[in-house]
């Protein structure tokens, strides 16, 4: 696979393969706005459907059958998202670390599962995870994607499955019975019929509980050999087993695999796919070789290195709520993931505490972080590519819910199109596919969309420069008007929602002491602080206010 990267490297030069991003860019991007995961406010979308950059590259292994509506590639591709990042549309919506779906090598052929002809344009269905899709592009583009993104001051979470390869279809035989189990399915009674199980019928379960030094699948074997770099693979693997001391089983290999992106590229987490369905032993041990693998690019490219950072796990623990604290409750065994590998889990509870009033929100999640979760996090989100029942389906609120996701702590994920109301229902889909439409680029242009857009960038703008939003300790100043404050060390701001728009009167409590010069970020007006209080004349209802 290194061979493979610097050969491209080279060929591809002419096209800004680097290896040093913008110094000026760095000293913005992170000595004015300091970066803490816990604060973090995060772009997520599917690669095949957020934007195209190379139409070349979007008919590979002869992936010609009709698909279902939204149920097969529509070109969207990791030059599409570099294009974005240096367009600055991240920048612009305060987005400082974008999570794409996986762009590993998937299956050739399509399933039809009673849905139509589905191809694995999401990601999650992979056949080699040694090597990119060619729809989604190449080693290349990996490398401009990751370099494009850290001289903007982004992260980047690589979204990994070590649960499972992709379904046997004629083109894609199944792996060998000491790699994967075809059964039984998973019934979820307890952890073990939970994990040592399949997810679904025909989705092959990879052995990550087996101790058993095992030879590579054959399909890879006859893969590798038919393209020329079967002997290259076989050396790095033994370099890798020899250095860790890690034995050949079935997930010690996925974890070369994985953590090889972060060696060779500066990848700076993982989005964890399929968490309870893998033993915690696994996600440790991932973890463990990830972190080694992070010290080693940043040795190897010290010019490159944003700050220190420490490599980050994000989990998609399905059912996960704040409210679960520390724990998944399996029924007949309780585990901690936060001990196990991980930093954050997704909350799948946000949604539901969304239909609250912020002060409920922020109160209740400003206490479990700093307490039960205290040096961990939660991602919330208002919507994503299999949530069928999200906050806002029919986007009535987008405005309450970019208020409410933004200004909660915690980590923030928006999900492409959440901020320009992408449609999320689609006629003729079946299943999640209605909530995985192409992005809504030819709706830039309408006012109501900008308007929207709007709101969103100064909001994500304001928790991107601020980590006291979403790390901060939160504390209500006012419940009429709505005011309240943050603070993270030497961080501090004062947030008024619900406000009379025009001539407002706004109580700073001891955040900034009188005669102190506060700028509101959402209209950009100033005041001077006098018996601790502020005027602001301006036509929102919102006020963001910061030294």
């Amino acid at each position: 696979m290194k061979q493979l990267f610097v050969l491209l490297c080279i060929f591809s030069f002419l096209f800004g393969c680097k290896t040093k991003p913008s110094e000026t860019a760095k000293k913005t991007t992170t000595e004015a706005h300091p970066f803490v995961w816990e604060a973090a406010n995060v772009y997520f979308m599917l690669t095949d459907r957020f934007n195209d950059g190379n139409e070349a590259n979007n008919l590979n292994y002869d992936r010609t059958k009709e698909p279902a509506t939204l149920r097969g590639f529509m070109g969207g591709d990791m030059a599409g998202i570099t294009q974005k990042i240096k367009e600055g549309y991240f920048d612009n919506l305060g987005v400082n670390a974008i999570w794409f779906s996986p762009v590993l090598e998937q299956i050739h052929d399509s399933t039809d599962e009673g849905t139509g002809n589905t191809y694995a344009f999401h990601g999650y269905w992979t056949k080699d995870w040694t090597q990119f899709d060619a729809n989604f592009g190449t080693a290349a583009d990996f490398a401009a994607l990751m370099e494009t993104a850290h001289e903007h001051g982004i992260r980047i979470l690589m979204d990994v499955v070590m649960n499972h390869t992709g379904p046997v279809t004629e083109k894609d035989p199944v792996w060998d019975n000491n790699w994967v189990r075809t059964g039984p399915g998973c019934t979820y009674k307890d952890q073990d019929s939970a994990v040592s199980c399949t997810l679904v019928e025909n989705l092959p379960d990879i052995l990550t509980n087996s101790n058993e030094v095992v030879s590579l699948p054959t399909p890879l074997v006859e893969k590798w050999k038919a393209e020329g770099r079967y002997e290259a693979e076989m050396k790095e693997l033994e370099d890798f087993f020899k250095k860790t001391g890690l034995e050949k089983t079935p997930k010690n290999y996925i974890i070369k695999w994985l953590t090889d992106y972060v060696r060779e590229y500066g990848v700076d987490g993982y989005r964890v796919d399929t968490v309870k369905h893998v033993e915690e032993e696994a996600w440790n041990s991932l973890n463990a070789q990830a972190q080694i693998a992070f010290t080693d690019w940043k040795t190897a490219n010290p010019d490159a290195v944003l700050d220190d950072t420490a490599f980050f796990m994000l989990g998609e623990l399905y059912g996960y709520g704040i409210d679960n604290k520390r724990f998944y409750d399996f029924g007949d065994t309780k585990v901690d993931y936060y001990a196990n590998g991980f930093d954050n889990l997704i909350n799948f509870q946000f949604k539901y505490d969304a239909r609250g009033d912020y002060e409920s929100i922020f109160s209740k999640y400003d206490r479990i972080l700093h307490t039960d979760l205290k040096g961990k996090s939660v991602m919330n989100y208002i919507s994503s590519h299999d949530d069928g029942d999200p906050f806002d389906k029919a986007r009535t609120k987008p405005y309450e819910s970019a208020t409410k996701l933004l200004l909660t702590p915690g980590i923030s994920q928006i999900y492409y199109g959440d901020e320009t109301k992408r449609p999320l229902i689609i006629e003729g889909t079946t299943g999640d596919a209605t909530l995985r439409s192409f992005m809504n680029w030819d709706m830039m242009n309408d006012a109501d969309t900008k308007k929207l857009l709007t709101h969103w960038q100064k909001l994500g703008q304001f928790r991107k420069v601020h980590p006291a939003i979403g790390a901060g300790t939160h504390k209500m100043i006012s419940e009429s008007p709505y005011i309240f404050s943050r603070t993270y060390n030497s961080d501090k701001v004062v947030v008024g929602l619900d406000l009379p728009k025009g001539k407002k009167e706004i109580s700073v409590d001891k955040q900034f002491v009188d005669g102190e010069t506060v700028t509101d970020h959402y209209s950009g007006k100033t005041a001077t602080v006098s018996n601790g209080k502020v005027t602001i004349d301006s036509e929102f209802s919102i006020v963001l206010l910061h030294q």
